[in-house]
Parts: structure tokens; sequence; C-alpha cells
């Protein structure tokens, strides 16, 4: 299986390889022929199938076994020949790839799909064609010559010294006629399988790869022109939209016992910058970055190499997760996802870049879509990650337990490492009057600025036969969830949002207090934690091993003397007391902690710490007014300092 790709987002994008890295200069220019076609043909073609989505919609996959050939890859496509014959024409500009411009692929054998009205949708030797009107697409024609399917979000590269284009993820969507013919109009552009293909190049007319580029420096490199200053990194979240990949035993609104999971298609993007301060993200108050001078992001898939300028695989990554907004004012999260580990940029619409897909360049965007964030062979568990310093530990993870730099299968399923949501978390008959919101964000080495890696959007879980999705996406931000909650600019009455800065990470500690009457005061805190974990490690990049990357395992709130603290509640998240933090009310303060075990708890069933990425709820009624005070919160690793005090409103004298 041939290695290493760049990718192809929504927009066209200039894509070479470190080969072709000399194609343009610092001002991208180009410095030779122009604009090229050239094809490709056949070779083969990777299918991974999202049966939990189809099985739910009533619709089977059958594949001719007997064509199916023996390659594997890491995110578990099963693999099909490609026919010589007709051919994928694409522009290639000074020997970057620019977009497709004509043509088509031919499948070898493949797939036939039972419908729910019992009839048979035959997909062997299905065509990929180009869309003429968007170039972007793919076009999937199935034997009666119809599209029933597309593929949008290709990430494709020219390899093995520009003989083969590899495209190692896509999303399949389905057809508006298609969701009409199983009888779902609704399910019109859902994700129900990830693409990939290996073919081989013709190039066309001489090969036009000429001229000279200086790539953007690392973070920390000092700009030549301006003294005093160096290159940053301050990546962006552009936009991302989020789609149903599966549903366990989903039943309906009434609130039965399934489990849901959705994923987001995630846009990213550079800082614009270059000396003067310019708006990356229009319209949005974190939308500009007070970094002056652009640095490149690091963008290496794992175990391709140890390369500068941190000596490792060093790579961004992504996590997503879902928060509900209470009828009763509380906050709490109801879902978080693995880490999907990122593996390249397409460097789309960039302002000047050597566009090396494994280093991301001033103005670069880079998209992954739905299915490629939910290939199971990409995610990770949290725990692996030393968020603030944006390090993997590679060694004694899941791809590498052993320790010795070759990558074995993490073990994953469809289903291991999800952002697994209790459908009764969602439903409205269990939480009438809820609403909802949905983040995600990216973790980078370097980047100065987390708050604007990171963004939520507004939507409704609709349920309808076996999926529920994230319906009405609207109201898209830049900024953490919990500010969504208490704005920390404009808190209003009774609220107070107050953020913990700390060389180990940052975390934020929000509190909306409500008059009850009759003396009663209800008291809801959120604390979230960003990327706060005072790790321990042992060994040193390439070879780093994170032994425990713990946040907080306490949070407490003073009660002077003659306050009363009662119905007290904890939210996790996760659906489950047997994890939830004890609470207690002596010594002067209502605490929570996850720490100490009750004499029926055994030792496998430790309640875990507040880690990064994770929102936990606090509440309790008082018959105290509020006051500015301060909230404790503990860290679970020991070291310096062993708590940090919070402001925030408290019970008053």
């Amino acid at each position: 299986m041939r290695k290493l790709l760049l990718g192809l987002g929504i927009a066209a994008a200039c894509l070479p390889t470190a080969a072709l890295a000399g194609v343009i200069d610092r001002a991208g220019n180009g410095s030779s022929q122009g604009t090229q076609t050239w094809s490709a043909w056949g070779g083969e073609v990777g299918v991974r199938w999202n049966h939990d989505l189809l099985g739910n919609l009533g619709i089977a996959v059958d594949a001719e076994r007997d064509q199916m050939l023996p390659t594997t890859d890491r995110r578990q496509h099963e693999w099909f020949g490609l026919r010589e014959s007709g051919g994928l024409d694409f522009l290639v500009r000074y020997g970057a790839l620019e977009r497709f411009s004509g043509g088509s692929l031919q499948m070898r054998g493949g797939y036939m799909l039972r419908l729910p009205d019992g009839s048979r949708l035959d997909l062997r030797n299905l065509t990929m064609r180009v869309r003429a009107n968007e170039p972007g697409i793919l076009d999937v024609v199935g034997a009666d010559g119809r599209a029933w399917f597309y593929i949008d979000r290709v990430m494709f590269e020219l390899v093995d010294n520009r003989q083969t284009l590899a495209v190692k993820a896509s999303d399949l969507r389905m057809s508006a006629a298609f969701a009409r013919r199983i009888g779902q109009p609704q399910a019109a552009g859902w994700i129900v399988a990830d693409f990939a293909v290996d073919a081989g190049v013709f190039v066309q007319g001489g090969d036009a790869v000429a001229g000279t580029c200086s790539p953007y420096p690392w973070p920390g490199v000092a700009v030549p022109e301006a003294p005093g200053q160096t290159y940053q990194a301050d990546l962006f979240m552009q936009g991302f939209s989020v789609s149903p990949v599966g549903c366990q035993n989903c039943d309906g609104p009434s609130g039965g016992d399934g489990t849901i999971a959705w994923a987001p298609s995630s846009t990213l993007k550079n800082n614009v910058n270059s000396g003067s301060q310019q708006q990356t993200i229009g319209g949005d108050p974190l939308g500009t970055s007070s970094a002056l001078y652009t640095a490149n992001i690091r963008w290496q898939q794992m175990f391709t190499g140890n390369v500068p300028p941190y000596n490792n695989d060093q790579h961004p990554y992504l996590i997503w997760n879902l928060y509900r907004f209470n009828a009763d004012g509380s906050f709490e999260q109801i879902g978080r996802s693995s880490v999907k580990h990122a593996w390249l940029t397409t460097n789309g619409n960039c302002a000047d870049s050597c566009r090396d897909s494994h280093s991301l360049g001033r103005s670069c965007t880079d998209t992954y879509g739905t299915g490629n964030n939910d290939a199971p062979g990409d995610l990770g568990p949290r725990s692996e990650i030393i968020p603030a310093t944006g390090q993997w530990g590679r060694c004694g993870s899941i791809w590498d337990p052993d320790c010795n730099g070759v990558e074995n299968g993490n073990g994953n399923d469809s289903w291991t490492r999800r952002m697994k949501v209790p459908e009764s978390q969602v439903s409205a008959t269990a939480n009438p009057g809820a609403t909802y919101l949905m983040d995600s964000w990216y973790v980078a080495r370097d980047d100065i600025n987390i708050y604007n890696s990171m963004a939520t959007v507004t939507g409704t879980p609709v349920y309808s036969s076996g999926n529920w999705t994230f319906s009405g996406q609207a109201n898209y931000k830049l900024g953490a969830a919990i500010d969504r909650w208490v704005n920390p600019a404009s808190p209003g009455p009774n609220a107070m949002n107050t953020e913990i800065v700390a060389p180990e990470g940052h975390a934020k500690v929000a509190v909306k207090v409500t008059d009850l009457g009759g003396g009663s005061w209800r008291y809801e805190y959120a604390v979230m934690n960003f990327d706060f974990a005072r790790a321990v490690t042992t060994g040193s990049e390439p070879n780093l091993r994170v032994l425990s990357n713990k946040g907080f395992d306490t949070f407490s709130v003073p009660l002077p003397a003659g306050a009363t603290a009662s119905a007290t509640a904890f939210r996790d998240g996760d659906a489950n007391a047997t994890t939830d933090w004890r609470t207690s009310t002596t010594g002067g303060r209502v605490q929570w902690t996850a720490n100490g075990r009750s004499a029926s708890w055994n030792a496998r069933e430790q309640r875990p710490t507040l880690d990064w990425g994770s929102l936990y709820s606090f509440g309790f009624v008082s018959n105290r007014a509020p006051v500015a005070g301060q909230a404790r919160l503990n860290v679970a690793q020991a070291g310096t300092p062993a708590a940090f005090e919070v402001a925030t409103l408290v019970p008053g004298n």
C-alpha cells in the first residue's frame, strides 16, 4: 500500500509533495510553464462503509468477496481493483495539484445494496465521475447509469515520484435521489462511507517543475526584518458542521437506552498576518490574531519519520463535545469524543506557502471530513496527550504499546472512540425545555491562543428512522462553550466567569446564582478544563511516554457560619452514577471530590478526575445571597500549586 498524501478540501487547493516544494516562490508566484492536465487510471479503490448508519436505515451491503484484494490500511478500507480505462483528469500548475477537471475511474467488482423495500441497487463496477460544474465533487454512478451517491472532502496527493494519485480519505454521501428512494428524504447528504484510491498517473506534456521556495519558519524563529519579533503559531477554527455516524438501539424521543454518535467535518485556517494585523475569521471578536508574523505548523503523520522542528512526527489533534443548557439554568457537557490524530494538511487558499502537505502555511485552510474524523484507525484516547504543549506520548500508546517505533493496530472497532451520547441525554421528554450546543477544536503545538482554535454551534437533536441528527445548526462562534453560558465580558447579574492561566494549561470557572424566593438561592457552577494537565512522563521525543495527564480532583466553595447547602448536584456528563464525585458539606465548605471511595467501591471504580477537554457541573441551594469570594480547585497530581483559588460568587455571611 502506497504511503503519504495531501488533501483537497471543498475549495481547490495547490498540493505539491515535499519533492515539489520548490515550485512556488515566497510571493506565491510560479516560475515555470503554467497549468497542465494530467490523468490517472488503473490501480485500487478502497471503501469503508458505515454499516451502523446504513443498518438503521434498513440498508445492507453485500460485497463481492471474490473480487476483493488483500490490501490493508489503517483506516480499514476494503480494496478492489480499478479498470485501466477512462481516466480521471486533474489540473497541475507548476507541479502542484489544483483540482479535478473531468473524466472518471471505474471500479472492478464492488457491492450490491439491499434496500428497505426489498429491491437491490447494483454498485458493482461503479464509476466515479467528476461533476461538471463542481470539480471538487465526484458523482458515484451505479450500473443503471444514475448518480445515487457523491464524494467530497477528497484528500489526495501525488506520491511515488508523482507516479501515483493517492486518495486516503473522502466522504461518500447519499444523493437526494437515493434518500427519496429509501423513503428517507431527510438523509440526503448523510455520509455513509469513506473512499480511498491509489491510481497510476500519466503525465501529459513537459513536467513543469522549477523555481525555488523559501518556506515560512517554525514557531520561535526570529523575524529578520522585524527585530525583537518571532514567528508564532495561531490556528483558527474556520467552520464545522455535525453529521450522524451511528446509533445503537435507538428508539426515539421518549428517551430509551440507545447510544448516539455524531462527528464533525471541521475546517481550520492558519493566521493571515505578515507584519500587520488582519482578520483571519471575519465578523468574530476572536477572529484577529495578536501574532504579527505567522509561523508554519508541523503536520506529520504518525510513524512517518522524526522531522524538524521537534524531532518527532508532530501533528495537531481534534476533539469535539456536546453540551446541554437545561431549563433550570444549569449547563452540562453530555458527550466527549476521543482524539483524532491529524495526518496531513490540504493547504487550500494559501497566501504564500510552499504548500508542503506536512506543513500548514500562512492563511492556508484544511478540512477533515466527517467520515475521516470517524475513522477508527486515527482515533486515540485523550490520556496520551499533553494538551498544553501539544505533545503525544507515542511510547506506550495504543499504536505503539511496546515502544519500538513500529505501528501496531490500535484495536479500535467503529464504536470504541466515538463521541457516545446516551439517548436519554437528548430526549425532549427527559429534558423538557433544554437546548444544545456542539463544539469542535484543534490542539496544535505552540498555538498562542487556544480559544480561536475552538468554536461552537447550536442545534437540535431530532430523531428519525433509527438515527438522531443535530438539526438546525446555527449561531457559529469562535471560543469556548462555557462562554456561551456565561459571557466573561458581560456576565449579567449574579454571574461570573473566571479564567485560570498556568504553565500547565487553562481552565475556567463560571457561576450563575438564581433567587428562588423565600430566602433561598440556587448556585450553579460549571468548571471547564481546556488543556490543564500536570503530566507525568518518561523519556523524551521522539520516544516520549505519558504516564499520567490528570487535571483536577476536587472543587469546593466556602460556607460561612450559619449558611446551608442543600439539594447538591453533580454532573459529569456520562449518565453513570457510579463515577460521580463524592459530595460533603463539612468543614465550612461544600465540596465535591474524586478522591476516596465508599466501602462498597473497589480499586477499579476510582472516580475519574476532571481532565482536559471536559466540563463538570456542580450545584446547591443555600440560604445566603451571593457575594464575591473564591472557590478552590485542587490539582489531582502532586506539585505546586496544590490548588487554585478562583474568583467567583459564593454564599455570603
